[in-house]
């Protein structure tokens, strides 16, 4: 897979796109503003709200809604929530709600849950129902949007035999156009799209009839980097990293790259349930929203941890928040839910600076930083290309619409590419080369493949570095800490002549948490976590690996975990406290607050940065 020069400007140069590339905004200043409004708004506006104690039951956000249905007020209106149960709900339990006028949208066993519209005077209800666990809101998601062979190692001739043949792997994303022959198989007989099934109950057809399978191009751009056989560049330019993998593809984002998290469950409940029958052993997952709730809370969360439980690898987007900074925080603490939970393996941005060797390969100033919210688990664990990066295009989707100067031509003289930057794209490029690894080893497991490409990856990083967007002319500056590039650099060659063997159980690699100590003022990793079955143990001193290991001295610092003047300079004060902050309950300081709005407040651009 190649990453293509800065492509050619499109004709509606001046517009930004979300996280998902979805709606256009006019205006690169429209867009901060509208970050910074959006993504840190605090949670209520009366005084007495943000004070009203809070049921365990019901999520912070929810509060407001709390409070009318306690004061007998907004029983007209309503809201659409996921409600966990401590065991899966019988049909009485879900009749109960629904006789108070909720209206069942979907079963979601995975998380012994369901998905309801309900008035709002039906939340007071569940706040005593002792059998629900947890009460959240179903979120809006959006998708986040050979020079990547050899950034990553896949250029050797070890990898020149091995095309992910008999792996399957789950694209949860806008669907996947298999019109191009880039998805065939070798003999041009049959599509390797093996399975699709659209959650999104809108199916759109063309003039002749024909179902349109992508209507906003992201999952068909995502799927072509992780398993398409580049046909129309020749087998060479336009390559995917597993070549004859099979897809299997769950449609949950609309022609404008939305979705909920409900859609998104449904998605990862039928991937565990096909599991066996396609031998799917990877999720990719390039999409995701803002954290509201700690993970443990957050359904979405839940039901990638059961993905990952059942024999899957989960491999999800950090997120392109990482230009957001509040109060002088630098863009720490931005990454999305589900990259946010422990479990899976989530992905940072890189630029190749498009040049072979990663030497000068650099951090993309939209790629999220760690710690998360709430639970300041380190995050991302890793990262890989994902800037102006060329893949299958989609024709008459919503993104080509928008940016008809990304195409790019292939050997037949049309625009059969597509290009488009962002964490986005650097998960398929670590989906397709764990399909990679799996082929030839199909005996490991979720943990031990996530422990291995941590282990291995590249950390040779420059201490910091300075981005700068083509648009505005603005400056980014990026430090190349454990929150900014995680354990370090996808490496392939690395992983593949690697042995180590993490144990085998789930939870074994779980990502750290990052732990303040005022008495010192230092940051230090903890390995232990009591929210979840099991303690992390590969990342410990005396088991496995050390520290040391994984993340290099270069990437971690020595002492501590990084050093006040790099991360939030000299007046760290303002920057620290809204990521460290302690008065989570409410979400009032914390990075996303609670009325961030369907995750709209990416900022990176279709167009890539330099």
């Amino acid at each position: 897979m190649k990453v293509k020069q800065k492509a050619t400007k499109p004709a509606r140069r001046d517009e930004r796109h979300s996280a998902a590339w979805g709606k256009p905004m006019a205006g690169a200043v429209m867009t901060l503003v509208l970050v910074t409004g959006m993504a840190f708004a605090q949670a209520w506006d009366g005084a007495e709200e943000q004070h009203t104690p809070l049921s365990p039951r019901i999520s912070a956000e929810l509060n407001h809604e709390l409070t009318q249905a306690r004061q007998g007020l907004g029983g007209n209106e309503s809201v659409s929530v996921i409600v966990q149960y401590k065991r899966s709900p019988k049909k009485e339990t879900l009749a109960r709600l629904q006789n108070q006028g909720g209206l069942l949208s979907r079963k979601l066993d995975v998380i012994q849950g369901a998905a309801f519209k309900l008035p709002v005077s039906a939340l007071a209800a569940l706040e005593n129902d002792p059998k629900v666990a947890y009460v959240s809101v179903d979120h809006a998601l959006q998708a986040f949007d050979d020079i990547n062979d050899t950034a990553v190692g896949n250029d050797t001739n070890w990898f020149k035999t091995t095309d992910g043949s008999g792996i399957g792997v789950a694209v949860i994303d806008s669907g996947i156009n298999d019109s191009s022959l880039d998805f065939w198989n070798a003999a041009k007989t049959k599509s390797r799209v093996v399975y699709r099934q659209d959650f999104t109950g809108q199916t759109n057809k063309d003039s002749h009839g024909n179902v349109i399978y992508d209507t906003y191009g992201h999952g068909t751009h995502v799927a072509g980097i992780i398993g398409g056989n580049g046909y129309h560049s020749g087998g060479v330019t336009e390559r995917g990293m597993a070549t004859n993998v099979n897809l299997l593809d769950l449609r949950v984002l609309d022609a404008n790259g939305g979705a909920s998290d409900s859609i998104v469950i449904s998605a990862l409940q039928k991937a565990i349930a096909l599991k066996s029958t396609y031998n799917i052993r990877i999720i990719n997952l390039s999409l995701g929203r803002a954290a509201f709730a700690p993970y443990a809370n957050d359904p979405l969360c839940q039901a990638v941890e059961s993905a990952w439980k059942s024999g899957i690898v989960v491999v999800v987007a950090a997120g392109n928040f990482g230009r957001v900074s509040l109060n002088g925080s630098n863009g720490y603490g931005t990454i999305a839910a589900p990259g946010n939970d422990p479990y899976v393996l989530t992905v940072g941005g890189m630029k190749t600076m498009q040049t072979y060797g990663r030497t000068d390969d650099r951090i993309a100033s939209y790629s999220s930083k760690g710690p998360t919210t709430y639970d300041h688990v380190v995050k991302p664990d890793i990262v890989a290309p994902g800037n102006y990066a060329a893949s299958v295009i989609a024709p008459g989707s919503t993104l080509l619409y928008y940016y008809p100067g990304n195409a790019v031509l292939g050997t037949d003289g049309k625009p059969d590419y597509f290009t488009l930057s962002g964490t986005s794209m650097a998960t398929p490029i670590v989906s397709g080369g764990i399909a990679l690894l799996l082929q030839r080893n199909p005996s490991l497991t979720p943990d031990q493949m996530k422990a291995r490409l941590m282990k291995t990856a590249y950390k040779t990083f420059p201490a910091s570095s300075v981005a700068s967007d083509p648009v505005t002319g603005q400056t980014y500056t990026a430090y190349y800490d454990l929150f900014t590039v995680g354990a370090g650099y996808l490496d392939l060659h690395a992983a593949s002549t690697n042995t180590d063997l993490a144990p085998a159980g789930a939870g074994s690699a779980l990502s750290p948490t990052a732990a303040y100590n005022s008495s010192n003022g230092t940051v230090t990793l903890s390995y232990g976590n009591s929210q979840v079955a099991g303690n992390s143990v590969v990342w410990g001193s005396s088991v496995v690996w050390g520290t040391s290991v994984v993340w290099g001295t270069n990437v971690a610092g020595s002492s501590v975990v990084w050093g006040s003047s790099v991360v939030w300079g000299a007046s760290a004060n303002t920057g620290f406290s809204v990521v460290w902050s302690t008065t989570t309950s409410d979400a009032t300081s914390v990075v996303w607050g609670t009325s961030f709005d369907k995750g709209d407040a990416a900022f990176v651009s279709a167009i890539g940065e330099n």
